[in-house]
């Protein structure tokens, strides 16, 4: 693997740090000493810690959009199981992303318009799948208009803040990716038809098993 340059190993250790105690809580000084390099030298790179932020949100913005672009790979469950498995990774390895959202987005005002793009993207993708679902007879017929659209929101919450509530109840990085999925599953299994069922068993449990913490 190639030795990373100056500037990519302070965007890496400021991910960490910012992860380990919080955006508001790190200094330049604190960056530099992990970097192995002087204040001095980060300054070179970077003006200050909103540059960083900056920067920072480059990266996440190419890996989240790389995710997004894997929707309907496969015509069956697992596509959405591989799409939660790097939802899951990209959340942990920039849970301050999510943690300090509010302090994220006055540092960074890029990121909001970010947001404001990938945010729907997501949701609707996820809806999707619903009728897609619908269609090939594993999921119910929506019970009322609106119902999935609701539902579909809400595992975007899963999605985006069951690691910082996790680590909100006092867990610590990294947190199991298990558990994560089947929250999110969870919100699916109650609108599956038997043949979603069935399907589901075949396919996804044999994946938490193997899994299992």
């Amino acid at each position: 693997m190639p030795e990373l340059s100056t500037k990519q190993k302070i965007v890496s250790v400021s991910i960490q740090l910012f992860n380990e105690h919080g955006l508001a809580n790190v200094r330049l000084q604190q960056i530099a000493d992990e970097a192995g390099i002087s204040v001095g030298n980060l300054a070179y790179h970077f003006r200050n810690k909103e540059a960083i932020v900056c920067a920072v949100h480059e990266e996440l913005a190419g890996e989240i959009s790389e995710i997004l672009s894997t929707y309907r790979i496969f015509p069956n469950l697992l596509d959405f199981d591989n799409q939660l498995t790097k939802y899951f990774g990209f959340v942990q390895q920039y849970a301050f992303y999510y943690v300090d959202c509010v302090e994220v987005d006055r540092t960074c005002p890029e990121i909001v318009n970010f947001r404001r793009q990938h945010i729907p993207k997501m949701i609707s993708q996820i809806r999707k799948r619903f009728d897609f679902n619908i269609s090939r007879g594993l999921i119910r017929k929506e019970p009322r208009p609106g119902f999935y659209d609701t539902l579909a929101e809400s595992i975007w919450v899963l999605i985006a803040f069951w690691v910082t509530q996790s680590l909100a109840r006092g867990k610590a990085l990294p947190l199991h990716q298990q558990n994560f999925k089947e929250a999110i599953w969870n919100q699916v299994y109650p609108h599956f038809t038997d043949k979603g069922i069935a399907e589901y068993e075949q396919l996804i449990l044999p994946l938490f098993r193997a899994t299992a913490p």
